[in-house]
């Protein structure tokens, strides 16, 4: 079915990379850190598909810390040890899904490819690059590009925007998002654009907004 769009916009995690138990796992560290917490459950319903930014905002609200909150210095602070953590995590790992370069390769041969995250354009190149992939993505929209995370759809329309590039003519409605979050797939919806959404992160029932739901890329993206 990938014909039937002309271009195609990757989230990234849970999407391409499976990392969302990792960025989980380090959230939870630098929240320990700073004398916070959360539940997997929390995870799940408040922070998955979120920025980094939008994560530490509101775990320091949810723990009536409003005036750290308020404090950009502080949470950026927060988002660099968490980065740095990221970073010695996968420095020896390949964690992209199983079968990711190949299909890749194959839709870049048909369609114009970006990314549109709320990670760190830092963190994609570099899990992009160990995974040779780079080369296939025309644009990549990440947290730094854009004022407003999901479930806002500009870091959708901002992706629609470079693909304009590319394809002057490009619609909304002649783009595919594939997503795995449910504020994503708001965002996608709220774009404009057709969304598949992968169950890598939540139950189908949760993403049925999306216009398709499949368990793996490859159960719906099929490599002649």
């Amino acid at each position: 079915m990938a014909e039937n769009f002309r271009a195609i916009i990757f989230d990234f995690n849970g999407v391409i990379i499976d990392d969302e138990p990792l960025h989980l796992e380090l959230l939870r560290q630098v929240l320990i850190e700073e004398k916070m917490t959360f539940t997997e459950n929390d995870y799940h319903e408040k922070y998955l598909g979120c920025d980094d930014r939008r994560c530490f905002h509101r775990a320091l609200t949810d723990h009536n810390r409003p005036a750290d909150a308020a404090n950009p210095e502080y949470i950026e602070s927060l988002i660099a040890r968490k980065t740095h953590y990221y970073h010695d995590s996968i420095r020896e790992k390949n964690l992209l899904f199983a079968g990711i370069p190949e299909l890749i390769a194959h839709l870049a041969s048909q369609v114009p490819l970006a990314i549109a995250s709320g990670a760190l354009r830092d963190e994609i190149e570099v899990a992009l690059t160990r995974g040779n992939i780079r080369q296939h993505f025309q644009l990549i929209v990440a947290s730094e590009d854009v004022t407003r995370s999901k479930p806002d759809p500009e870091g959708y329309l901002t992706a629609l925007e470079g693909l304009q590039l590319v394809i002057p003519d490009l619609l909304p409605t002649e783009c595919l998002v594939i997503e795995d979050s449910v504020a994503g797939v708001e965002a996608a919806k709220s774009a404009g654009m057709q969304c598949l959404a992968v169950t890598t992160s939540y139950p189908p029932e949760k993403l049925r907004r999306a216009d398709a739901i499949v368990p793996r890329l490859s159960d719906w993206l099929r490599i002649p």
